[in-house]
């Protein structure tokens, strides 16, 4: 009986819990939705001119010139090793 009647309450919260949730709202696939003018679009997070690092930071687009690759922090270019 305990068993029964925590399962049933459990049910009952998880479905409460997803009722309730307002992420995402359902909308029609077949007709087009017009871009919100409250969304702004940047690049991962950072912004324009930003990108994100290895580890996800927010980093300066920098491009080295051929030939030669960005540094540790990516703010010098080194030329590339010839072995």
């Amino acid at each position: 009986m305990k068993l029964l009647a925590a399962s049933l309450l459990s049910l009952g919260l998880s479905l409460a819990a997803v009722s309730a949730s307002q992420a995402m709202p359902v909308a029609p696939l077949g007709s087009p939705q017009a871009a919100s003018a409250d969304v702004i679009h940047v690049a991962q997070g950072c912004g324009p001119g930003w990108h994100r690092g290895p580890f996800g930071a927010c980093r300066p687009l920098y491009s080295c010139p051929r030939g030669w690759h960005p540094g540790p922090f990516g703010r010098r270019c080194f030329p590339n090793r010839r072995w």
